[in-house]
């Protein structure tokens, strides 16, 4: 079977990739930056952007499935930038599936295509996707994961699975950057430090999406409509956590000092819509070190129901909180160099 992995190269696509190729797959990657290492395992490797429509729907050509995991992230930049690449990229995509007869489609969407600025205790699928939010990447990722569920059909069968601040040994953005600002002492609690959140262990992400194409593979066989095709499904491990107890669990745990300094979140709204201001105005690189959507973020709860998912795709995270934990404590003590 052959098999199309967008965003391959990055923390989940790579996992993915490497899954795939275990179960005997033929795998093709789309990406930007050439991986010779998988290239050796035998993936077909398409150096491209997902700009680049007609290299995006040529890629689609001889496939089966395809696992859109490829987005351009972040709380911050331009608009239009995370359109082009979120918006215009998938719906190039799915159009090189209609072109070429692909069957399935599993697009990784996002928890904060429900973003609303409250808590989110307990949410489920209900929850109207977002269309006012200070962060282009929430909104445009929810323009995407509605473009990709309204193109279900009989010939192509989609689902978006929102996977929920995804870690694990290797993971490059997440824990890292949370250490590399504790340890300059630039992180801050934001709030009263109580905030609950939903995390999923980069094993049970990708354990969601291979279920996630099983689950379609049925609705081909089924010719059935009404269920799982055309859903969009929260991904956690179903453990919420206290973030800063957490965080600052791992921080001692490595022999780092734990963050004890703390804004309010009112106070940090504020920095955040300063930051934004500065960084609008001024030719500055990178991203600001406090927005508004990553105050509300760090402040607010974030914890899903993902009874859908268990029921609908007899998902069960495998690896525990207190796992994982444990398995990234002995990572960085045996490797300090990646902290």
């Amino acid at each position: 079977m052959n098999t199309l992995v967008t965003g391959g190269t990055g923390f989940l696509g790579r996992h993915l990739v490497e899954r795939l190729l275990a179960e005997g797959r033929n795998v093709t990657v789309l990406g930007r930056t050439p991986a010779p290492d998988l290239e050796k395992l035998g993936v077909r490797f398409i150096c491209a952007s997902l700009d680049d429509a007609t290299a995006v729907a040529a890629a689609c050509a001889g496939v089966e499935s395809v696992f859109h995991v490829a987005a351009k992230v972040g709380a911050w930049g331009r608009y239009g930038d995370f359109y082009r690449t979120n918006v215009l990229g998938t719906r190039a995509l799915l159009e090189g599936c209609r072109q070429h007869g692909v069957k399935r489609f599993i697009y990784t969407s996002t928890p904060s295509v429900v973003y609303n600025g409250r808590d989110l205790r307990g949410a489920d699928e209900s929850l109207p996707l977002t269309t006012v939010c200070p962060s282009p990447y929430p909104l445009t990722k929810a323009i995407a994961e509605r473009e990709v569920l309204d193109a279900n059909s009989e010939s192509l069968r989609t689902i978006a699975l929102r996977p929920h601040l995804i870690w694990g040994v290797g993971d490059p953005h997440l824990v890292p950057r949370v250490l590399a600002r504790a340890k300059a002492g630039r992180l801050r609690i934001i709030g009263d430090g109580a905030n609950r959140v939903d995390m999923v262990h980069i094993e049970n992400a990708v354990d969601a999406h291979l279920l996630a194409e099983t689950a379609l593979k049925k609705c081909h066989v089924l010719r059935d409509t009404s269920a799982v095709a055309g859903r969009a499904y929260f991904i956690t491990n179903d453990e919420p956590v206290a973030l800063w107890d957490w965080i600052n669990g791992l921080l001692t745990a490595l022999g780092e000092p734990p963050v004890t300094k703390r804004f309010s979140l009112r106070t940090a709204m504020r920095l955040g819509a300063v930051c934004e201001g500065l960084w609008r105005a001024l030719p500055l690189t990178g991203e600001p070190p406090m927005t508004r959507f990553i105050a509300k973020e760090l402040a607010t709860d974030h914890w899903f129901d993902i009874s859908a998912a268990k029921r609908d795709l007899g998902y069960q995270p495998r690896i525990s909180m207190a796992q994982g934990t444990a398995e990234l404590i002995e990572h960085y003590r045996a490797n300090p160099d990646h902290r």
